[in-house]
């Protein structure tokens, strides 16, 4: 076992950029850094509207803290002109989106790979102390054993898996090339409040308030559930610890859930009768569907020193309040790639 942790890098005063800054998890992210006392520069995906994503929902307070740079993550000259001056860099944008990747392969390819190079170039080129990437527990594919500790064998079972399976690998090999001090963190299904309805947490939660059915894909199909506040607690442990460069970590429980079960436990909490229906166009194709994956992550506990604080029902009944509150940000029942 690990020592006791009593050293810890600190991030107060760090120039920190944040890829992804506008996404779900990257969002709550920035909220952390701000607090810990960094100086947080957000890179967010431009767009005509200058819409910065769910920081918008982050409150103004925190907002006034942060610089938000607008661009593409294929574009190398605005990755380096963000990467500039930057002394750690949370890597977490991608497109995430596995029905989209089916659609558009190419898109989620070249943003997830070639723009993952990109960061990895810039870091190496100014020197960065520290690369945080985000790789998905999707790229381990259907479970072979259990739980899955970061040597399962990676498997590509759809477009989306095999382009952050490319991405870890450039960063793998960023390591034992060129000595970039990097960290890959591997979330396992992360939810929370702010949750866009393409998980399927939030999708289960609006359509349980609202209506009498909630359309689902596969039922069967198994998942480990954390909570929003746990992922980034991991996030911030590996930019914090002395030791892991160049390793994979799992954040997850360690505890799995049937999605049909997870469903029943949502009903149960609005106490409300709903019906559960299998919707066709929401299911994977057969080869693509991951049926089961449950997490080791006694790597992450060891080295980082990181474990989970946030109980499934905890984390479910702050994410279902949040959500009450919220429901207008979402098209209840809608499915989107």
């Amino acid at each position: 076992m690990k020592r006791e942790f009593e050293i810890l890098l600190t991030l107060s005063g760090k120039k920190v950029l944040v890829t992804g800054a506008g996404g779900f998890i990257g969002s709550h992210l920035v909220e952390a850094l701000v607090r810990q006392g960094a100086n947080v520069r957000a890179f967010v995906r431009y767009n005509a509207h200058a819409d910065s994503g769910l920081l918008k929902l982050v409150s103004p307070e925190i907002m006034n803290e942060v610089e938000i740079i607008r661009g593409d993550l294929r574009d190398q000259d605005a990755i380096r002109s963000a990467v500039q001056g930057c002394q750690i860099v949370f890597h977490l944008g991608a497109l995430i989106s596995i029905p989209y990747s089916y659609v558009h392969p190419m898109e989620v390819v070249s943003t997830n790979v070639m723009g993952t190079l990109n960061v990895l170039l810039a870091c190496r080129d100014l020197g960065v102390e520290r690369m945080i990437h985000t790789s998905t527990s999707e790229v381990y594919g259907t479970a072979q054993q259990v739980p899955v500790d970061e040597s399962h064998p990676l498997q590509g079972q759809s477009p989306y898996a095999a382009s952050k399976i490319g991405a870890d690998k450039l960063s793998e090999s960023f390591f034992c090339a060129y000595g970039l001090p990097v960290i890959t963190i591997r979330p396992f299904n992360t939810f929370g409040p702010r949750q866009s309805a393409r998980a399927v947490i939030p999708t289960i939660i609006t359509q349980a308030l609202t209506c009498n059915q909630i359309q689902l894909g596969n039922l069967e199909t198994t998942r480990d559930f954390t909570f929003v506040q746990d992922t980034v607690e991991g996030f911030i442990k590996a930019a914090q610890s002395e030791e892991g460069l160049g390793s994979v970590f799992n954040l997850g429980t360690g505890v799995e859930i049937q999605i049909g079960n997870l469903a029943g436990r949502i009903i149960q909490k609005m106490g409300r009768p709903v019906q559960l229906c299998v919707d066709s166009q929401r299911l994977r194709p057969k080869q693509s569907e991951v049926f089961r994956l449950i997490s080791d992550n006694s790597s992450a506990r060891e080295i980082l020193g990181w474990q989970p604080q946030v109980s499934l029902d905890q984390g479910l009944d702050l994410t279902i309040e949040w959500i009450k509150t919220h429901l207008n940000l979402y098209r209840i029942g809608t499915y989107e790639l």
